[in-house]
């Protein structure tokens, strides 16, 4: 496959009208017992990128990298992962827990028919992107991780780091049975559109993205499903394998600005990687995808292509 660059003078919003008017394809594939909502785009001949957002998100946040990466003859493959937007939502707690959430993933691949893709994650998408590199190194070709350290590292922070710990309490807050849901639902969508962007440069989300996510959050039993992530994760451990070693050339982007995840994860959990490359965004938060989408695109499309 050959790839075209990017020019330098093709901003991300040319990209943004460019996802307007290209085809995107939207349909569910069958995958670990459920459907997921998968949104496609780019040559169906070329490199398959597979795209994991994190939370509160859906395949929208990907909005800025698809054009770009299938403008570059990529094949651009991103689910709405289990619980979002129109994917399904199985109930329970025990439905999220991390390594049925990476079966969901393994099973895509295979129902695309691919042996191998590229995976990119953000956020929770970067932890089971992390995951199942470690399990199934097999599948893939690169790994890209977005502002989310190593498994074995956030885990050490949380229990050793103060800084973190505190950055963090959003999350023990998100264990609470129905609060959180209401706190988050209220004055439509209030509390959770102010915490997007809030936590993001001024830029980051228009008036427009709020009001898809706000569609994304409103399906029937997404947000108490998208939360329940949070709380499988704090009862049922994944499968600890391969010594937590990451074999997959890896690459890590990191928005320096991140109010959740302290930057000084990004060094330790490039320490797991045999093959793994660091990049800091000094100026960017935890929506890094978003804030400085041209030098992301560039930065995933050349580690790709080599």
């Amino acid at each position: 496959m050959k790839f075209v660059p990017l020019s330098g003078t093709i901003s991300h919003r040319w990209m943004e009208i460019h996802t307007r008017l290209m085809e995107l394809e939207h349909s569910y594939i069958k995958t670990n017992g459920i459907q997921l909502h998968v949104v496609q785009a780019g040559p169906k001949s070329g490199t398959p990128v597979l795209l994991l957002h994190g939370f509160p998100e859906f395949w929208y946040g990907w909005r800025k990298q698809i054009p770009a990466l299938a403008a570059a003859g990529c094949r651009v493959i991103v689910p709405d992962q289990r619980g979002y937007n129109t994917s399904d939502r199985p109930g329970g707690v025990r439905a999220y827990c991390v390594d049925t959430l990476i079966e969901d993933i393994t099973g895509l691949v295979n129902a695309l028919d691919y042996e191998k893709v590229n995976l990119v994650g953000h956020d929770w998408g970067a932890l089971i992107a992390w995951m199942l590199a470690i399990k199934s190194p097999g599948r893939l070709h690169r790994l890209g991780i977005i502002n989310m350290p190593h498994p074995v590292v956030i885990k050490r922070f949380l229990l050793r780091d103060p800084d973190q710990m505190r950055r963090s309490l959003y999350a023990l807050f998100f264990q609470l049975p129905w609060l959180p849901e209401l706190v988050m639902r209220a004055g439509n969508w209030r509390g959770a559109s102010v915490g997007m962007r809030r936590s993001g440069r001024p830029n980051a989300f228009t008036d427009e993205d709020i009001e898809k996510y706000r569609e994304a959050w409103s399906q029937p039993g997404a947000i108490n499903a998208m939360l329940n992530w949070y709380r499988a994760a704090a009862r049922y451990q994944p499968e600890i394998t391969n010594g937590m070693r990451v074999q997959v050339p890896t690459l890590v982007l990191w928005g320096v600005k991140d109010f959740a995840l302290t930057y000084r994860m990004a060094r330790p959990s490039i320490d797991y990687c045999e093959d793994g490359n660091l990049i800091f965004f000094p100026d960017a938060t935890h929506w890094v995808q978003h804030e400085e989408a041209d030098e992301v695109n560039r930065q995933l499309l050349t580690f790709i292509s080599t």
